[in-house]
């Protein structure tokens, strides 16, 4: 679910954000239910496993509605209580009252964005927080979801070196709970940053040294305890984010809100294809087409079977576990794993390099492929198109 509103824009955002003098939080909530009501109808999906408030900054929501939503969802499928309900957060608006009031509406895990522990890093960020309050929020959060709260990094920043990186990293190591996501930095046309950068008033770090912060990352992460389970996410004790998973694993997922996405078969219109789903992106006309018709839809694309496979073997790819013979098997009964990445072509020529394993368990990065993995898609597309 897409809350799309912020306080301020970052200076390397171009997400489908919105800075507004003030937002009818009335109307939004009305529409978010309406929506998420007609959408599960649409899919006839009888369990939800995963909630994940995104945004925008859905802390600056109301716990009532964040309730309100997941009220909604329980009443028209089943919503177990095991269900992992994650909210995005800023460090300027996750105030103790304000999370107790979130885990009371049913939110039992916190993705806090922190980018930096460094104040000088994070005005050039253009984040509202400080380091100091980055720090109380995550605290606060522990406190409250203990063992389920996450803390986003970001690193190739302007100007960052090697060492500053890693002594960021070691502030973040003793601070974190058990979930870090990793991000380097993406100058996105259109942001103050990208702007900055292309008149040559901030210089970028080179491509080895970013490689380079990436490898230091990794290894301090693993050495620290835990898993590197997805390109850019790490976990322990088995804290990974469930609903990230079902992106990467290529589950069913519904997108509610301003510009979300998603993924399913509408089964209520009698359709057994999967779709892809976009919703209109500005809030003022989303909300106007789900108070018309029920909701926002702006796009649905049937997915071809070449389609959900690409899908499947891009996103898959991401994580240690890989695609899994099973998996393969429910998109593509046809024609196995090994049928297609098993014969002579650039897969195997991959596996001899080191970079691909094909086994029983399916086709996965090797630890070495993992962090190579955009540089080997295109070879393993093509094999796939073939």
């Amino acid at each position: 679910l897409q809350w799309p509103y912020c306080r301020k824009r970052c200076s390397y955002c171009n997400f489908n954000t919105y800075v507004v003098p003030a937002v009818d939080e009335a109307a939004v909530r009305a529409c978010l239910v309406r929506e998420a009501l007609t959408l599960l109808r649409l899919s006839q999906v009888h369990s939800v496993t995963s909630v994940f408030f995104g945004g925008g900054t859905p802390s600056l929501a109301s716990p009532r509605t964040i309730a309100a939503v997941l009220e909604a969802v329980a009443g028209a499928a089943h919503l177990p209580a095991s269900a992992e309900v994650t909210l995005e957060a800023n460090p300027s608006s996750t105030d103790t009252s304000r999370l107790t009031g979130f885990r009371g509406a049913g939110v039992n895990r916190l993705s806090i964005g922190v980018q930096s522990l460094d104040d000088a890093e994070l005005r050039l960020l253009g984040r509202e927080h400080t380091a100091a309050e980055a720090r109380k929020a995550v605290e606060a959060a522990r406190g409250l979801f203990p063992g389920r709260t996450s803390i986003d990094l970001m690193f190739g920043l302007p100007g960052q070196s090697r060492d500053s990186w890693a002594q960021g990293l070691e502030a973040a190591l003793g601070l974190c709970d058990d979930h870090v996501s990793l991000y380097q930095l993406t100058l996105e046309r259109g942001t103050a940053l990208a702007a900055q950068v292309r008149r040559g008033t901030l210089p970028l770090p080179p491509q080895d040294l970013l490689a380079d912060m990436y490898q230091t990352a990794r290894t301090a992460l693993v050495a620290a305890g835990f898993r590197h389970y997805e390109v850019s996410n790490f976990a322990r004790k088995g804290a990974l984010s469930n609903h990230n998973l079902s992106y990467w694993r290529a589950d069913q997922y519904i997108g509610v809100g301003p510009g979300a996405h998603g993924r399913f078969v509408p089964q209520g219109e009698g359709s057994c294809s999967r779709e892809a789903r976009v919703q209109t992106p500005e809030p003022v006309a989303w909300m106007q087409e789900v108070q018309r018709q029920g909701h926002g839809t702006r796009s649905w694309v049937v997915l071809s079977l070449l389609e959900q496979l690409e899908e499947l073997l891009t996103l898959g790819l991401r994580t240690d576990e890989g695609v899994t013979h099973e998996r393969w098997g429910h998109f593509s009964p046809q024609l196995s794993l090994q049928a297609v990445f098993g014969v002579p072509g650039e897969a195997r020529a991959l596996q001899e390099q080191g970079w691909l394993l094909l086994d029983s368990s399916g086709l996965r990065c090797t630890w070495a492929g993992l962090a190579v993995l955009d540089s080997l898609l295109p070879d393993l597309l093509c094999q796939l198109q073939r």
